[in-house]
């Protein structure tokens, strides 16, 4: 359990940069549909030149036999969890700083349990009491900064993300599900989709509709030379390394108290998002009630881990 939190909070760390470079990227008057849809542009790409290289052709060839098999499968969970999730993501970041958009994502927390309750998943109250003590933490956080933005900005920045928070959870969800034989869904590869790698590629690809049709109900123009290279680290850090991470982090849980533990590490992301915006764009540091909502979220992550030991 131990190992499965530790590559969750690493991947909280590296997700904290989809948060600050998509508020760079807004500051520089970069458009968020560029700043969504290149990423996964990105990713496909990175990922793969990477499985074609290291696996070979003929395992390459798997992975698209698999997506053609499951077309709709792919999708349907890519557009709900990378799609819809991350265009909603970096719309917030036109509106609030990206501690804000980093702070209201914490919502997931609370939103991995109700999806983990509609495929069947009870939880005990201890569990429900942890993720509060984390969502109070974060929450905290939040009202720390209230005071210096607007509230109608915060609020435009935080309706998005709350929607996006239940997505991700969701479009993940239903692959762990279909890769456990869950009836309904469709029989996947479960050898192949061992390799958490294949499973970001298959769900990057599924996503495509999902931006091409986007594109139209937006005033997307052309991206900027630094929008190119910012999504480009945000595809490498966030979308390939962090997605990587957090996706074997769950597919090493083997029931729903430790899925949701898993999914908890994720408020790490505040404390990132925090400390990379005071460096990089001067933000003020976090003062007294935020520092004490961070150790908050922390004793809820520590509470999960003793609870899954005990």
């Amino acid at each position: 359990m131990l190992r499965l939190m530790l590559l969750g909070l690493a991947a909280g760390m590296f997700f904290s940069a989809t948060f600050i470079l998509n508020r760079v990227m807004s500051l520089e008057g970069g458009h968020w549909y560029w700043s969504a849809a290149l990423r996964y542009a990105y990713m496909i790409a990175f990922l793969g030149a990477g499985l074609r290289a290291c696996k070979g052709a003929e395992y390459f060839e798997r992975i698209l036999s698999e997506l053609k098999k499951n077309a709709l499968f792919w999708v349907v969970s890519g557009t709900i969890g990378f799609g819809g999730f991350y265009a909603l993501i970096c719309f917030a970041a036109d509106y609030s700083p990206g501690w804000v958009v980093a702070t209201t994502w914490q919502m997931t927390i609370i939103a991995s349990l109700f999806v983990l309750m509609l495929f069947g998943k009870s939880f005990s109250i201890k569990i429900w009491s942890y993720a509060a003590i984390v969502f109070c933490g974060v929450f905290l956080v939040n009202i720390s900064q209230v005071e210096t933005a607007n509230l109608s900005t915060l609020l435009l920045g935080a309706s998005p993300v709350l929607v996006a928070a239940f997505l991700y959870p969701l479009g993940n969800q239903l692959v762990w599900e279909a890769k456990q034989g869950r009836k309904g869904l469709p029989k996947l590869d479960t050898a192949l989709l061992d390799n958490t790698f294949v499973k970001v590629f298959l769900l990057s690809i599924g996503s495509l509709p999902f931006w091409l049709l986007l594109y139209p109900f937006t005033s997307a123009t052309i991206p900027t030379q630094g929008q190119f290279i910012n999504v480009a680290l945000v595809a490498l850090f966030s979308g390939v390394i962090a997605t990587s991470l957090f996706l074997s982090a769950r597919n090493g849980a083997d029931n729903a108290s430790k899925l949701a533990a898993v999914d908890a590490t994720q408020s790490s992301e505040v404390i990132f998002a925090l400390a990379g915006e005071a460096l990089l764009l001067q933000a003020s540091l976090p003062n007294a009630v935020a520092v004490l909502g961070i150790l908050i979220a922390c004793a809820g992550l520590i509470a999960f881990v003793r609870h899954e030991h005990n």
